[in-house]
């Protein structure tokens, strides 16, 4: 991993994807979405402070786990301006993120569970398939394709 002294303040995307392990093409994205920002330099390259390698990395982690984008910046807004995340902020957001990862993993275990019986019947019918009818919630419904 290629070392940054530490009298450079300001990193290039190149620097900041080498650093990071994100690719160029996902740091513009998470710019655009408001994850990370740079200012322009006077030839109009990005110039990034070194906090973005923080931010990057949190919000690489909390992908890895499922959170949403949108979720993240909400996240990194709550955040005072240009103030990495640290410790304290992953514990608290990682806490009130627990039970909307709970709540997924349930949902993705009984998929899971009902794979192979939907897969055994063939049918795929949403009039009995457990995967697209869930809890037979159409079941009291009119009969035929409603999804």
């Amino acid at each position: 991993m290629p070392q940054i002294p530490e009298n450079v303040h300001e990193l290039t995307v190149g620097q900041l994807s080498a650093r990071s392990g994100a690719a160029v093409s996902a740091l513009h994205f998470y710019e655009a979405k408001g994850l990370i920002k740079s200012r322009r330099t006077s030839g109009n390259q990005r110039r990034y402070s070194r906090d973005a390698l923080r931010r990057v990395a949190f919000v690489r982690a909390a992908q890895r786990v499922g959170i949403p984008l949108v979720t993240i910046r909400e996240a990194l807004a709550q955040l005072p301006e240009e103030r990495t995340p640290n410790r304290e902020d992953w514990a608290r957001l990682s806490e009130a993120w627990r039970s909307e990862l709970d709540a997924r993993i349930k949902r993705l275990g009984r998929l899971r569970d009902h794979l192979t019986d939907c897969i055994g019947c063939g049918c795929l019918s949403l009039e009995s398939c457990v995967l697209s009818n869930p809890d037979d919630m159409f079941g009291d419904r009119l009969t035929g394709s409603r999804l």
